[in-house]
């Protein structure tokens, strides 16, 4: 059974005065040089703020103040929580909730790029990857679920220019600028990643299942048009576990614990879903890459897959291809971790070209501040050269930055 991140009532009803931040941690120790491939950004009120045409300027998203005391994005007659659990970094578990809060109930480097770059530094993060929060939802589901589409496009132009611009434009030696599309229209999903490929973002954040949103399926040959923009512009295709508004779970009625440990099993889902949709073999250069689904599961379908081949005449679609398909799966996808000590384990089953590391602030999930301590809980018995290519070298290369010589010698 499945539920929408919107339904989810996990923390729900918590007493939202109560407000406590733990005591500011000591900067830890570095032990790798560290890009987080998968973090998250909460949109600050200025977000929109003279970058919608004239005619929306009324109209265009805006945090308001609700009368049950937390702050809310209105779009439309829409209203959105400004946080949740998207947000709870340096608070106590006991005060994690799902419903919406306040800015200032946040960690400030939740929405401030400069606090950010502080809240790294405390965590020996060098450079990030941050995904949108809810009023644009992970892969940009919640602009196209405007009335008004123009209104809609106009904000998924906004954000991105905010993003790019302001965002990881402020640091552009530490944040890897990301951009979400118009989910709407294919071609003009292309259209808008080479927008941003021109100035410099090469990074798009999609949706894992577009189906699950009412959108055409990615076995209709439908998102084509996108795909090729992406090819063509070095542009990685970034499928973030529940951006498609749907998570894995149980019975209706079952604990939160459910949802929680089977939240790796979207993450297989979509790696089934896109394997076989062929994509990687229509689009051989297309980067495919699962953002926060982890690695320990991947061994288990990979064997699974192994086993299917051998009846493959039967099921009928993967028959005539040369690769076979955990061929493919180990080259033309790109996987993160957290705290994943079986996946590490299993790295000999792996592409130790092609598994990177997350941080995942300020989410429930984060390991800030102790990034540095999981890492070396999880990876420590790794040879230096795969460590390297995990904490940094394959994130790099992927997503086009360059790490100066005095960060390597761990100093910046």
């Amino acid at each position: 059974m499945s539920k929408t991140l919107e339904g989810l009532t996990i923390g729900a009803g918590r007493d939202k005065s109560k407000v406590t931040f733990l005591p500011e941690p000591e900067p830890r120790p570095r032990h790798y040089t560290v890009i987080s491939v998968d973090d998250h950004l909460v949109e600050p009120p200025e977000t929109f703020e003279g970058r919608m045409p004239a005619r929306f300027a009324e109209s265009a998203p805006r945090i308001i103040e609700h009368t049950d005391g937390a702050q809310y994005w209105k779009l439309e007659d829409r209203l959105i929580p400004i946080a949740g659990t998207n947000a709870v970094s340096g608070r106590p578990p006991a005060e994690y909730s799902m419903d919406s809060s306040r800015l200032e109930h946040m960690r400030r480097g939740c929405w401030d790029i400069h606090h950010r770059i502080t809240d790294m530094d405390l965590a020996g993060v060098y450079a990030s990857v941050c995904f949108p929060s809810m009023v644009a939802g992970f892969g940009g589901a919640r602009f196209v679920e405007t009335k008004d589409h123009d209104l809609g496009f106009a904000a998924m132009q906004a954000w991105n220019d905010w993003a790019i611009e302001d965002w990881a434009g402020a640091y552009p030696d530490r944040m890897v600028p990301l951009a979400i599309t118009w989910l709407g229209d294919a071609q003009l999903a292309a259209d808008e990643v080479r927008r941003n490929a021109a100035r410099g973002c090469h990074v798009l954040s999609f949706l894992d299942q577009p189906e699950k949103l009412g959108l055409p399926s990615i076995h209709t040959g439908y998102w084509d048009p996108l795909f090729q923009a992406c090819v063509e512009t070095d542009t990685s295709l970034n499928l973030h576990v529940g951006s498609s508004s749907w998570i894995c779970s149980g019975s209706s009625d079952g604990p939160a614990e459910i949802i929680t440990s089977l939240f790796f099993a979207g993450a297989a889902i979509a790696t089934s879903d896109w394997l076989f949709s062929k994509i990687p073999l229509r689009f051989p250069t297309l980067k495919i890459v699962l953002s926060e689904g982890g690695i320990g599961w991947l061994p288990a379908l990979m064997d699974r897959i192994e086993h299917c081949m051998r009846y493959k005449d039967f099921t009928g679609n993967w028959v005539h291809e040369t690769a076979h398909p955990n061929e493919v799966l180990l080259n033309s996808f790109w996987f993160c971790a957290l705290d994943d000590a079986a996946g590490f384990q299993m790295m000999n089953r792996l592409n130790p070209d092609q598994v990177m590391v997350e941080m995942d602030y300020p989410h429930a999930d984060s390991t800030w501040p102790d990034t540095q301590h999981y890492l070396q809980k999880h990876i420590g018995h790794l040879p230096d050269d795969i460590i390297q290519k995990v904490t940094w070298k394959n994130a790099a290369a992927l997503y086009g930055l360059d790490i100066p010589a005095s960060v390597l010698q761990g100093s910046w």
